[in-house]
């Protein structure tokens, strides 16, 4: 039965907050289990991540691993990093996630988690009015119980008519380009360049050395289930499995304003009618989506050696279907700390539009040649 809340109660944020502090864990899983050849495979389809350190097993089997590696965002397959539980009937935006990542991400690794909400904040939003921001610590751990990563995510939650009647983004128009611009944009996608097997060292990084861009888009709905394909979703089941789902979770689904349907709310990333319902002109990415991009044009950058040891994005502006993104990066820092090699960039994601829709950083470890020497 769908809920749509015409507003935030505070009967709703305090039950809310009951679930604070309370770690939980899945009785069935979200999607992939285990990193194998083909969930990797998939997971790279999705973004487009042509790495071959991740996409070739021959090319994997010569690397210091032996085998092939995943991303480290990978783990958004495994569980999203960007889960609005409780308050049915009010809308949830993936709004920012802070990775720390511990371990590489093996051919042949198997994945356990757990969630907890640490926060609760009310705030007023030009978007919604009246708002609730969410916090989440998601840890993720392998077949031995190691610590593999741990997400601190957060999400707004808003009342879907309250959105819809601000129309902060109404002026948004969908995407238009000349030929000249598309020859660009290919151009772009050919100049893309994948680090591999010859190490970036420490030492021949400059402070101001800027990352060779990745370009994603112009933005389809093909790209979105790409992403799906290789992410997975935590609504989207068929027939009687979502029917199911439903029964369990009053309020899960939302009502298209325009047809009168009820249906998960994931359909905003797919159909223009359910995301207008909820102020924006039209289906958008996911913010995992696009966040793994931040993570795309890093590991191209560093290498097979290197090491993302964090990767931060927080996701500002939509991007709706139409929009190309140019994810780009500079190295603002480099610094030893406990015999690590470090390298601090600023990374994020700029729209054909000149926007930054997400501002991000990256923390790396690179090889040092000094190092091996001794």
């Amino acid at each position: 039965m769908a809920i749509d809340a015409t507003e935030i109660t505070q009967e709703m944020i305090d039950e809310l907050k009951k679930r604070m502090n309370i770690v939980w864990k899945p009785r069935r899983p979200y999607f992939n289990t285990s990193a194998t050849r083909d969930t990797i495979a998939h997971y790279c389809d999705g973004i487009g991540d042509v790495n071959p350190l991740f996409t070739d097993p021959d090319y994997a089997k010569k690397s210091k691993f032996g085998r092939l590696v995943a991303p480290p965002t990978f783990l958004y397959s495994v569980y999203w990093a960007a889960q609005g539980r409780g308050m049915p009937g009010v809308h949830a935006w993936h709004s920012g996630d802070q990775w720390e990542f511990y371990k590489p991400i093996l051919e042949g690794d198997t994945f356990t988690y757990t969630n907890e909400l640490v926060d609760v904040q009310v705030k007023d939003s030009q978007m919604a009015g009246k708002t609730v921001i969410q916090y989440h610590d998601i840890k993720y751990y392998n077949q031995r119980e190691e610590l593999v990563a741990k997400a601190h995510d957060w999400c707004v939650r808003a009342a879907r008519k309250a959105a819809e009647d601000k129309g902060k983004y109404a002026d948004i128009k969908a995407a238009e380009y000349t030929k000249e611009e598309l020859d660009k944009i290919f151009k772009d996608y050919e100049s893309e360049i994948v680090r591999g097997s010859t190490p970036r060292y420490w030492e021949d990084v400059v402070v101001g050395d800027a990352l060779q861009p990745v370009i994603k888009g112009p933005l389809s709905r093909r790209d979105i289930y790409a992403w799906l394909i290789g992410a997975g979703s935590p609504f989207i089941k068929a027939h009687g499995l979502a029917m199911g789902f439903f029964q369990r979770h009053q309020g899960a689904d939302m009502v298209d304003a325009r047809t009168g349907l009820a249906d998960v709310p994931e359909l905003v990333h797919m159909e223009d009618s359910r995301a207008q319902t909820i102020g924006i002109p039209g289906a958008y990415d996911y913010g995992c989506q696009r966040i793994s991009w931040l993570d795309n044009v890093v590991t191209n950058w560093m290498g097979d050696d290197g090491f993302i040891k964090n990767l931060n994005g927080t996701l500002k502006r939509f991007n709706i279907v139409g929009d190309t993104h140019w994810m780009k990066g500079k190295v603002t820092k480099k610094y030893i700390v406990d015999g690590e090699h470090l390298v601090d960039i600023e990374c994020w994601g700029e729209n054909q539009r000149g926007e930054i829709t997400l501002p991000g950083s990256a923390t790396v470890r690179l090889p040092s040649r000094n190092a091996l020497k001794k």
